[in-house]
């Protein structure tokens, strides 16, 4: 993967959105050499549309699934996601949407399954916002509320509509943070979901493989250069993203992805449920 640094820049809007990034992400899988780990399987992916997620939708097409993806409002890069997933040979719907509203999330689920054929095999929780405030004093109230809203609350409502879909043998993923474990003294609020989506996912893991034989696991991603970063920093924050980590850069999407196939593919994950895996530039979690 490129080692090239980020130019200073900043967006005006959340979500963020790929074309203006400079460098360009690295999140379309071009160098994944498939081999049908998921062929077959039907997979609902939140926050599809770009950055980790979009990476993550078109791994699971490459390996033979179909997919469904949820995202907020970037109509152009759900398109362009959208068009790489069958440009592999697999079906794709993009439904747009305010995750932290539960009555869209019960809406979209039903579409996606029947979309998918009446089941859902795959789910992986990945939407999140986040936005930067230095003095906890001033944080908005409306800003956390929002935030636990599309982190958390979200999870809970795409998870609780999707179960009905899901079979035996199926797996959910979710996208929690390095920041559950080291804290983040100008993301408090965001730092806060990704530790409760760190309980979600053990806690769920416990309970749904007990009822339903669900795996449920988390991908914790270090610094990740994914629109969501010069739509949170400054230019000077969005430059220095990923610089103090060991590998001294941040990372590509293309370099998440693959934890989550990993967790997908029973083949290689079948044992494993409950966990979090750390693509995170080095940093040892929980030594």
């Amino acid at each position: 993967m490129s080692d090239q640094q980020q130019a200073p820049q900043h967006q005006d809007r959340q979500p963020g959105l790929t074309a203006p990034m400079d460098p360009q992400p690295q999140d379309r899988m071009a160098n994944w050499r498939p081999s049908g780990k998921l062929a077959g399987r039907r997979a609902v992916v939140t926050g599809g549309d770009s950055g980790i997620g979009r990476a993550v939708a078109i791994g699971f097409a490459k390996e033979g699934a179909d997919v469904v993806i949820l995202y907020k409002d970037e109509t152009e890069d759900a398109a362009e996601t959208r068009r790489l997933i069958e440009a592999e040979g697999r079906r794709c719907l993009a439904l747009p949407g305010d995750i932290g509203d539960a009555g869209f999330c019960r809406g979209a689920v039903d579409q996606a399954a029947k979309f998918l054929g009446g089941r859902i095999d795959l789910l992986v929780n990945n939407a999140a916002e986040q936005h930067i405030c230095e003095d906890f004093a001033e944080i908005p109230e409306e800003q956390v509320e929002r935030t636990f809203r599309t982190n958390i609350l979200g999870m809970f409502w795409v998870t609780r509509a999707a179960l009905k879909h899901m079979p035996a043998g199926s797996g959910i993923i979710n996208t929690t943070s390095i920041t559950a474990y080291k804290g983040s003294a100008g993301l408090v609020d965001y730092a806060s979901t990704k530790g409760a989506i760190l309980a979600f996912t053990r806690s769920l893991s416990q309970q749904l493989w007990e009822s339903r034989q669900i795996r449920v696991n988390a991908v914790a991603p270090g610094p990740i250069w994914t629109p969501l970063i010069p739509a949170s920093f400054d230019d000077e924050g969005s430059a220095k993203h990923g610089a103090s980590t060991l590998l001294g850069r941040a990372g590509q999407p293309d370099e998440c992805a693959p934890s989550y196939i990993f967790l997908a593919a029973d083949s290689d994950s079948g044992y494993i449920t409950g966990q979090v895996l750390h693509p995170n530039g080095g940093t040892v979690v929980n030594g």
